[in-house]
């Protein structure tokens, strides 16, 4: 049975269960600040189970992108290494939401891989929570006795806290569970060892294929549990796994999910899957990290330097590193395989086909920049080799720690990778100092965000909350629940209202601020927020009368403006299209009171003469002072046909909110705020365009009365520049001008200084004094910079056999010395350049350091290099 066949039989069964099947949610979580990535199939019911909002349908069934790479469930190490471990994962999964419980989940489970799957009974075991003292819960023998209705008791085995107890974090919906286990050893393997004795062993060919999770409690953030409103059901089923046991594979890598992508992997590097285990790991390792990639890519998440942008390229360059390495591919390669990807998931999702060429085209230009970044890496590597040979000799070089750590840290070099390559030199790594490193950089990082939430105090109970902020800017409400928020500067609280005209943070645009009043206390809004469906306040200080009326007041103010720069990203957004193509669609914004910023796919960057046709058109529609058309609970279909631009990454339910600036020109789905009319916003005003990320570029503006004073700043700057100087009828012929006379002046500067250099080597030539073998130059000499001092350095070693140099320099006022050894000397004599400069640098009140063969000082005491000469005499007893 063919993978394909598998999901949908899967989603067919569940359908005629009475489940409704639904899209799968984006790979990248906006909403919920305790998640970073969808890293199982019940994120997009969070809500649900925590009794923040109401399912529309109780029982629900789909498919679900996963990515594991951080937090609690880190899989990224073992990917690659082992044939059943993967980052980026499809999640087959059935719910219920306060409908059926643990028996007619058990039932339908069992039923559907028996029956439906025809996967052989004698081959499955089962677990059931064993019940944890510590935390005073019970054996789940409710789901045992579901069980021996259709399994023998010897394959019901009992589990810990640790393998049958599911939580999704730290907090958060939890409960005990059962998992399904597969023996797919061969015939021989199952008499010699039971299956029920592999179960939860780490056994490659005894595993877990799905998992049924019966949500009961909410964890908090004390570690305390509390029952559910309503009692849950969260199964989650392992895709690729299903896969290798119904095709009667003995890897995930086996399968139809990946041989695709192995086999054109294999055939781009001129290497067959399975003749060796070092490329075997490496073909698994890219064909699990492309499909990571090129998914986030597509929903929206671009590779950055921080935060999930910062995983994504992490994930790309480990696959980038084994290509290199193992399968020696010295190009960019990753971004050729995204057809095949995007061709074998094009009726499951459908987003990574049509953006195909757009993720191709960023994957290409991360690989291009990584192995820049690579090749650098590795002349660093060189030197620090020759260094640490040169240093303590070539049977005991060891590279250090901190060089091990700089590598990992500035050039994505991973310990293996660098160990690796020190192996194929004979050298060895300080691996405990590595750790070290490693582990001030996590305590560092940890410092950095430390921060701790308290658990909701609920003061009043609503059916839901509503947010009112599109028609009004004030209300009155009630508190719902608070909480209290610490980190290691504050203490602040967050409040839930039942009904709220504060805008929090979404789709780019910045949450709104203002005022609460209770009673007579004023309590400021300083952000406004959501947290899963959750509108969550952040105030100063917590109200004295919790259960008193509140009166909301936005700040108008800001609020006028954040709606100016928001409503300007969409006639923005509709002029690239109109000037650059249809290809443009938007990858991010930042839509504040101050400035918008807005991300868009482009591969190139825009001149001069397309900017200002962007603005032009931008500023013709703001002075056309088109109204609002603001259409609500629009069905998704149908706002599709009227031309509404759906945003990659976005998750849309079956109703949406249209916003339209003329039918002809901007029509989106946004559930923002905005101006009535265009002509509200006033002005706008291109600052920079550039670029963000390969395939990404940025334009930062401004919009109504910022916009205005920003052109009045250029020119009281241009007028500035006038009158200095002296008011010319072009000033730009003015300063093209003084630039060329500033070049040729700086021209006749260098030949004055070439030629000073040249003067004064030849006269240091003519005073080499002989000690023993060597030739030594000591010498006080003027220079006009440390270059010039260093290539004066160089040309004499080139030029003097024996060299025994020491130059004390005096550059801008400013004390330097110079040490340079013929290498020969280096080797026969044990001369070290680094050790005699940190002799000479106390005369000069300074330090310094280098090579063997040549090192350099600088200090604060110019009075001090007369002694330098006379000290490296004495030494020499000249």
């Amino acid at each position: 049975m063919k993978a394909n066949q598998i999901r949908q039989q899967f989603l067919d069964y569940f359908q005629s269960k009475g489940h409704q099947i639904v899209p799968s949610a984006p790979l990248v979580i906006k909403d919920d600040p305790t998640l970073m990535f969808t890293n199982a199939g019940m994120n997009q019911f969070k809500d649900y189970f925590l009794g923040n909002k109401k399912a529309e349908f109780t029982r629900i069934a789909d498919t679900q992108k996963c990515l594991r790479v951080s937090g609690k469930h880190n899989d990224l190490e073992e990917v690659g290494l082992d044939t059943y471990h993967h980052t980026m994962f499809e999640m087959l999964g059935n719910w219920s939401i306060g409908d059926y419980f643990k028996e007619e989940a058990i039932d339908w489970a069992w039923e559907l891989l028996t029956e439906v799957y025809g996967l052989p009974k004698d081959r499955l075991y089962v677990t059931v929570f064993g019940g944890d003292k510590e935390e005073n819960l019970e054996t789940d023998n409710e789901a045992f006795q579901f069980w021996k209705k259709h399994v023998e008791e010897s394959r019901i085995l009992y589990g810990s806290k640790k393998d049958n107890f599911w939580e999704m974090g730290d907090t958060g919906p939890c409960g005990p569970c059962s998992e399904i286990h597969i023996d797919l050893r061969p015939e021989k393997a199952l008499k010699e060892i039971p299956g029920k004795d592999l179960v939860n062993e780490g056994d490659p060919l005894v595993i877990e294929i799905w998992n049924l999770v019966f949500i009961q409690f909410n964890r908090k953030a004390n570690g305390s549990l509390e029952l559910l409103p309503q009692k849950h059901v969260d199964t989650g089923m392992g895709f690729e796994r299903l896969a290798m046991a119904i095709q009667q594979k003995q890897s995930n890598y086996d399968t139809d999910v990946f041989t695709p992508i192995i086999d054109e992997i294999g055939r781009k590097c001129g290497r067959e899957y399975g003749k060796s285990e070092e490329t075997d790991i490496a073909m698994r390792v890219i064909a699990d990290h492309l499909r990571a990639v090129s998914f986030a890519i597509a929903d929206g998440q671009m590779p950055s330097n921080n935060g999930a942008g910062y995983v994504i390229r992490r994930i790309l360059r480990r696959a980038v590193r084994y290509g290199f390495t193992y399968l020696s591919f010295q190009e960019p390669f990753i971004h050729s395989l995204c057809n095949v990807l995007a061709d074998q998931f094009k009726d499951v999702f459908p987003e990574l086909k049509a953006q195909e060429d757009f993720v191709s085209r960023v994957i290409r230009e991360e690989e291009a920049s990584f192995l820049r970044t690579l090749e650098n890496g590795i002349r660093i590597f060189e030197e620090a080799c020759l260094s640490a040979k040169q240093n303590n000799g070539a049977e005991r070089a060891v590279i250090s720690g901190e060089i091990a750590f700089r590598l990992y840290d500035t050039f994505g070099f991973p310990l293996d990778l660098t160990l690796l390559l020190a192996r194929e030199k004979g050298i060895s790594v300080d691996t405990e100092d590595f750790n070290k490193h490693m582990e001030v950089q996590k305590k560092r990082s940890q410092a950095a965000a430390s921060k701790e939430t308290g658990d909701w105090n609920i003061v009043s109970e609503a059916d839901q909350i509503t947010f009112s902020g599109y028609e009004n800017l004030q209300t009155y409400t009630r508190i719902l629940r608070y909480r209290e928020l610490k980190d290691a500067k504050k203490t602040s609280y967050q409040l839930v209202l039942e009904n709220t005209p504060f805008y929090a943070e979404s789709g780019g645009q910045v949450g709104d601020s203002g005022i609460l009043m209770v009673g007579s206390e004023k309590i400021k809004v300083l952000d406004t927020h959501k947290e899963n469906d959750l509108i969550v306040h952040v105030v100063d200080k917590l109200p004295r009368m919790l259960h008193e009326a509140v009166q909301c007041q936005v700040d108008e103010d800001r609020r006028k403006l954040i709606e100016a720069n928001h409503s300007c990203t969409h006639l923005l957004h509709a002029a690239l299209r109109q000037v650059l193509g249809s290809h443009v669609q938007q990858r991010g914004s930042l839509v504040s009171d101050k400035i918008l910023r807005f991300d868009f796919s482009h591969f190139s960057k825009l001149d001069q003469d397309e900017l200002a046709q962007i603005e032009m058109i931008v500023n013709h529609r703001i002075r056309e002072n088109i109204k609002l058309d603001e259409k609500r609970n629009v069905a998704i279909e149908k706002a599709k046909e009227m031309g509404a631009m759906a945003l990659f990454g976005e998750k849309y339910g079956e109703f949406v909110r249209v916003i339209t600036f003329d039918p002809a020109y901007s029509v989106e789905l946004c559930g923002g705020t905005h101006v009535k009319a265009t002509g509200q916003i006033g002005y706008f005003k291109i600052l920079t365009e550039s670029s963000v990320a390969a395939g990404v570029r940025r334009i930062e503006a401004l919009t109504s009365v910022a916009a205005v004073n920003y052109v009045d700043q250029q020119l009281e700057l241009l007028n500035s520049i006038r009158e200095v100087l002296k008011n010319p009828k072009d000033p730009v012929k003015a300063v093209e001008s003084i630039l060329s006379e500033k070049s040729q002046l700086l021209k006749q500067v260098e030949k004055y200084q070439l030629e000073q250099t040249k003067s004064i080597k030849e006269n240091l030539k003519n005073k080499v004094q002989l000690s023993g073998k060597y030739s030594v130059i000591a010498d006080v000499v003027e220079m006009p910079t440390a270059d010039a001092l260093k290539k004066l350095a160089f040309e004499l070693k080139n030029e003097i056999s024996n060299l025994y140099l020491v130059l004390a320099a005096s550059i801008d006022e400013k004390p330097q010395i110079a040490v340079m050894f013929s290498e020969n000397l280096v080797e026969e004599d044990g001369l070290d350049a680094n050790q005699i400069v940190r002799e000479l640098a106390p005369e000069i009140q300074g330090g310094g350091g280098g090579q063997k063969f040549f090192a350099t000082a600088g200090g604060k005491d110019v009075k001090g290099l007369p002694r330098v000469i006379e000290k490296i005499k004495s030494k020499l007893a000249l």
